[in-house]
């Protein structure tokens, strides 16, 4: 089978498309027909080795964290799921390889896909649907009629965690550019801020929660809207010393980031704030409750573009320029 495979780390794109041997499974796997799969910034963190603290591969490694497909094979202890089966996956951090014609996939991580959607819709859903499901659900512990601002959120993020957050009974503001404002309301958000016109802090106050999509240097910023005792994670701030201690790292990674997270965490505590970065893991009975979401309130993706799998270098580009409008999709 084909696969895109990086040799060595490295700031260039350049992914190469080899010949491997289709995965062999094991008693709890099935494997996938790969029918398409998103393209995610986090696919060039994992080119790049910017995330090897957190997720470190053998090289040479096949790229690519999400996709959908139809099982051809089942393991001999795999229970809820047989040949034919239409799925879609979060992949689990340990075995990525969306990439690839093929791909081994422990039956916790999978889900059928929605009834509502297609395949490429389906590739496009578990990695921001998971995400915003365990950062309402998981880490923020959301409750009903609080409030949530996310930053930025016209894209493929927030096309799930808007409605995701609805669902759970809260009252959602987001900000971004003017030509995503019709779209964001129409799945639920109930304030749009445009950024280019309006500058969010010095509208907002008393925000319960904040899902922050932009990074470091908007921290201070979505801190000074929260009320006291107000929670905000990050997916892109970095990690600090309580992500090291829920992911049971060792000793010397608490160390290390404690050190990096110390600057944020001193931030939120000057507001009586808690700080908490995510990255998002493999769960198939998230995913699952994700399906029962999509299929009821016939949620559809935001979709950017679709590439051919011979032209995923040219996808790769494409999400590393950060102006896509929702997912990037390659598909086999």
């Amino acid at each position: 089978m084909r696969a895109a495979q990086i040799q060595k780390y490295s700031k260039k794109i350049q992914v190469e498309l080899n010949d491997v041997n289709i995965p062999q499974i094991n008693s709890h796997e099935v494997l996938v027909k790969v029918k398409a799969a998103g393209v995610n910034p986090l696919d060039i963190l994992n080119l790049n080795g910017s995330v090897r603290m957190i997720a470190d591969y053998k090289l040479p490694l096949t790229l690519g964290n999400e996709l959908s497909g139809i099982i051809e094979a089942v393991g001999d202890d795999v229970l809820n799921f047989k040949v034919g089966d239409p799925v879609y996956t979060r992949l689990p951090l340990n075995k990525i390889g969306a990439f690839a014609e093929y791909a081994a996939v422990n039956e916790d991580a999978l889900s059928i896909i929605p009834e509502n959607l297609s395949f490429i819709e389906a590739a496009a859903v578990p990695l921001t649907a998971l995400t915003a499901y365990q950062a309402l659900h998981d880490v923020l512990h959301a409750q009903p009629n609080r409030k949530l601002f996310i930053p930025g959120g016209t894209g493929g993020f927030g096309a799930m965690a808007i409605p995701i957050a609805k669902s759970m009974g809260l009252h959602v503001i987001t900000s971004g550019s003017e030509r995503g404002r019709s779209r964001t309301l129409s799945i639920g958000a109930d304030q749009f801020i445009n950024y280019k016109a309006e500058n969010y802090a010095n509208i907002l106050s008393d925000i319960d929660y904040v899902i922050d999509t932009l990074g470091a240097k908007e921290i201070k910023a979505e801190l000074g809207i929260l009320k006291p005792q107000g929670k905000l994670v990050s997916l892109k701030a970095g990690p600090n010393y309580r992500f090291a201690v829920d992911n049971h790292f060792p000793l010397w990674k608490k160390a290390l980031f404690g050190l990096v997270g110390a600057r944020l965490d001193s931030l939120a505590r000057k507001n009586q704030n808690e700080y908490r970065f995510l990255f998002v893991q493999a769960n198939g009975s998230q995913l699952q409750e994700i399906t029962k979401l999509v299929e009821k309130e016939n949620i559809k993706p935001s979709i950017d573009s679709t590439y051919t799998f011979g032209d995923i270098n040219k996808a790769l580009i494409k999400v590393s320029m950060g102006h896509s409008q929702g997912k990037v999709i390659v598909t086999f």
